[in-house]
């Protein structure tokens, strides 16, 4: 995974050695095959240092669509962030297409952020001061925009300050997040296609 990093505006700092050991750990995550990770610009003037990764799950039906798509920032600072409560603050955001009827679930939000904080215990990932937002958005399009007619997307908008530096098991947990939303069974599981069910019925 290739590594992007922003310092201070005056470029004369280095990374700190924890902040370095932060990036070597976020650069052994290896996501599934169906999940595309990438660099995009770090955001300058939140933090002394940071480190962003744009994430995405192509539509395999169509290659112009994506099933989820998303943000992962790292914010570090060495001197600590009140805010924060720590020197390090991971930033999540996804965003997905999903069915109608969750929309109209009032579980639904609950169970989309069940889907961070469960991810984040079972990946071991130390955390704290974790907060954010579940938003569920229907659109009904009208008149000559190429879009289907009526479509329904779930937001969820986290933050949270890691203790340590194994930003893996984080990095792992929001993937975690960005499958769940993007309706994926969890990984080494597949789901049998028409043709595979049709050949067992008639076995």
């Amino acid at each position: 995974m290739v590594q992007q990093r922003t310092g201070p505006e005056d470029g004369t700092a280095l990374p700190p050695p924890e902040f370095q050991a932060v990036l070597e750990a976020l650069a052994t995550v290896r996501p599934r095959a169906e999940v595309v990770v990438e660099p995009i610009p770090a955001p300058k003037r939140l933090a002394p240092f940071s480190h962003a990764l744009g994430v995405s799950i192509p539509d395999p039906a169509d290659d112009d669509e994506e099933l989820a798509s998303g943000r992962f920032i790292v914010l570090f600072d060495p001197a600590g962030h009140e805010a924060w409560e720590g020197t390090t603050r991971c930033v999540g955001y996804v965003s997905a297409a999903t069915d109608s009827e969750m929309v109209d679930d009032s579980m639904f939000s609950e169970v989309a952020w069940s889907w961070l904080t469960e991810a984040l215990l079972s990946s071991g990932a130390a955390h704290h001061a974790v907060g954010g937002t579940v938003t569920r958005t229907a659109s009904t399009r009208f008149g000559s925009i190429a879009a289907p007619e009526h479509s329904v997307e779930v937001e969820i908008r986290a933050s949270w300050t890691a203790e340590g530096t194994d930003l893996d098991r984080h990095l792992t947990a929001f993937l975690e997040v960005l499958t769940n939303a993007a309706g994926l069974p969890p990984a080494g599981i597949h789901l049998l296609g028409a043709s595979a069910q049709t050949a067992d019925s008639g076995a």
